[in-house]
C-alpha cells in the first residue's frame, strides 16, 4: 500500500486522538515539541553533509513529522490546519517568482533573487514594524541569529564599509577577552559577556568575507572529529589507552594526521 500526504495527516491525527491515540503524542504541545523539530532539522543537515541520500529520505520524512504534527495542534486549537499551511506556502512561492509565474523575467539566479527579495520587502512594509530586527527568530542558533541581525542592520547602512574594521573589531574583542582573564579575581559573567563579544565580532567577520558561520564551524567540528579520530585510533593500534597519553604525545600524532592530510 502506497500512503499520500493526506493518509499521514490522518494517521497524525489519530496519535492525537484521545479515544485509542498514543499517550506520548496526547501529552505533546507546541513547546515540547521543540527540541524534537531542532533535531530532526540538524539530521536532515547532516544526511546530506554526509552525502547519504538513503538516511536523507528517511530524515526527511521525520521532519515532516515534526511539521503535521505541529499543523495538527493547531487544528485542534482551531487556528490553521495542514492544507492552510500548503495553501500559505504554495501561494507564497507564486507570489515571490514573478518570473515564473508571472510576466517578469530573470536570466540569471542574481535576477531570481533580487525578484523574491523585492516581494518579500513588499509583504513585510505591509506588516507594522517597531524595529529592523523584527521578525528574526529567537530560537535561530545563536550563530545564525547573529549574522541575521547584522544583515538586517547592514540593510539601513549601520555596517563596516571595510573587512579591515571588522578584523579590528575582532582584535579588540580578543584584547578585551585577555584583560578580563588577567585580572586578579575572575569574574566568570564578565567573561561570558567579552567572550559573546568576541564571537558575534567573528561571525560579522565570516560575513564580511562571505562565509556561512554556522557551515564554517560545522565543517571545523567535522575536520576536528576527524582528526581526532585518527588520532586515537593511532594510539589504540600502538597498544595505548588515549585517556594514558601525554599532550606531547597528543600534539605529535595531531600533527602528523594534519601532515598527512594536506598529501592527500
Amino acid at each position: 500500500m502506497a500512503y499520500h500526504i493526506q493518509d499521514f495527516v490522518r494517521l497524525i491525527a489519530q496519535l492525537r486522538n484521545p479515544n485509542g491515540g498514543c499517550p506520548w503524542d496526547l501529552k505533546q504541545n507546541y513547546r515540547s515539541m521543540i527540541p524534537c523539530l531542532i533535531e530532526e532539522s540538524y539530521e536532515v543537515i547532516d544526511a546530506i553533509e554526509q552525502n547519504n541520500k538513503e538516511n536523507l529520505r528517511e530524515e526527511l520524512g521525520d521532519l515532516l513529522m515534526q511539521v503535521v504534527f505541529l499543523s495538527q495542534l493547531a487544528a485542534e486549537d482551531q487556528l490553521f490546519t495542514f492544507d492552510d499551511v500548503v495553501n500559505d506556502v504554495a501561494e507564497k512561492i507564486i507570489r515571490r517568482h514573478p518570473h515564473v509565474f508571472g510576466e517578469q523575467s530573470a536570466g540569471n539566479e542574481q535576477e531570481a533573487l533580487a525578484h523574491w527579495n523585492a516581494m518579500k520587502a513588499q509583504e513585510k512594509s505591509r506588516q507594522t514594524e517597531t524595529s529592523v530586527l523584527d521578525n528574526i527568530p529567537h530560537a535561530f542558533p545563536a550563530l545564525l541569529r547573529a549574522e541575521k541581525l547584522q544583515k538586517k542592520c547592514s540593510k539601513i547602512g549601520f555596517d563596516w564599509n571595510h573587512v579591515d574594521g571588522v578584523i579590528a573589531k575582532v582584535e579588540e574583542e580578543l584584547d578585551e577577552v585577555k584583560q578580563e582573564l588577567n585580572r586578579p579575581h575572575l569574574e566568570q559573567p564578565k567573561i561570558n559577556e567579552e567572550m559573546g563579544d568576541l564571537l558575534f565580532a567573528v561571525v560579522n567577520l565570516a560575513r564580511h568575507v562571505k562565509t556561512q558561520p554556522e557551515e564554517a564551524l560545522r565543517q571545523a567540528n567535522h575536520k576536528f572529529e576527524r582528526r581526532f579520530r585518527a588520532v586515537e585510533q593511532q594510539i589504540r593500534q600502538a597498544g595505548k589507552n588515549p585517556a594514558d597519553c601525554t599532550l606531547a604525545e597528543w600534539d605529535q600524532l595531531w600533527d602528523e594526521v594534519k601532515l598527512q592530510e594536506s598529501h592527500n
